[in-house]
């Protein structure tokens, strides 16, 4: 079995692949302060519930978008499964160029999303990635990653927008049953939610309009599939796309067997 990590900067999903299979899947919180030992006591926990045996992986994984915790987390799979996981970064083979100004600024879970979304999809494709920032990644018709486009994350401006302003409330993130507001909360998520829609549709129609008519959009993220609701752009939801990545450029870069 394999273990593939992907931290981000709000939330770490972890999973198990079996084979092409993923068997398990857990998103947790990412917190910069718990040490090897915690993170690896919380991940025998997650195994032990699920009924695996942490003896049966034979390889892992990691994406990291914190510097600071990649050595942790790597130190914790050293830890728990006596082995040393591979980290994709600079070198690691992923079958496809980035075509960029800099290639080193690129994230490297959109690098992992545009390996997992060509295999699956091919290509031209767009994906939208729903994260603490709300990416765009284009990648061409011969699986080339072109680059893409940030913008803030729906978490990110909602908790903006309470901080910054003296009387807007924090409020759900949820699609709001009218888009005119007839309350404060009703005029924020309708703000927020509409808001995001147009933004990614928007973009998603500019992308398409300079990659070419065939191009698809997916999206992934923990919030992808409710604004797929009312997407018009969207036509796939992949929320674990990136789990799928890091196991194809796991088996790119599988020392070979005598």
């Amino acid at each position: 079995m394999l273990l593939v990590v992907d931290i981000g900067n709000t939330n770490t999903v972890i999973g198990i692949f079996r084979g092409e299979e993923l068997i398990a899947h857990w998103r947790l919180s990412t917190n910069r302060e718990k040490t090897h030992h915690e993170y690896a006591v919380l991940i025998k926990e997650l195994f032990s519930l699920e009924g695996l045996p942490t003896n049966h992986i034979e390889g892992a994984i990691i994406s990291s978008v914190v510097p600071n915790l990649t050595p942790v987390l790597s130190k914790t799979l050293q830890t728990l499964l006596g082995l040393k996981p591979l980290v994709v970064g600079p070198g690691t083979k992923t079958g496809i160029s980035v075509l960029v100004d800099n290639p080193r600024e690129v994230g490297t879970d959109r690098v992992v999303n545009a390996v997992a979304a060509y295999n699956k999809y091919g290509g031209p494709l767009v994906i939208v990635d729903f994260g603490t920032a709300t990416t765009f990644d284009a990648v061409s018709s011969q699986g080339e990653y072109l680059g893409g486009a940030i913008a803030p994350g729906i978490v990110i401006s909602m908790e903006a927008l309470f901080k910054e302003t003296a009387q807007l409330p924090r409020v759900e993130m949820k699609k709001p049953n009218r888009i005119i507001g007839k309350n404060t909360v009703e005029s924020i998520q309708s703000g927020i939610y509409y808001g995001y829609v147009s933004l990614v549709d928007g973009m998603s129609r500019a992308f398409r309009n300079q990659l070419g008519g065939d191009c698809r959009i997916i999206a992934t993220g923990g919030l992808a599939s409710i604004i797929a609701e009312t997407s018009k752009e969207i036509e796939i939801v992949d929320p674990l796309l990136t789990l799928e990545g890091l196991r194809i450029i796991y088996e790119k870069n599988r020392p070979k067997r005598a």
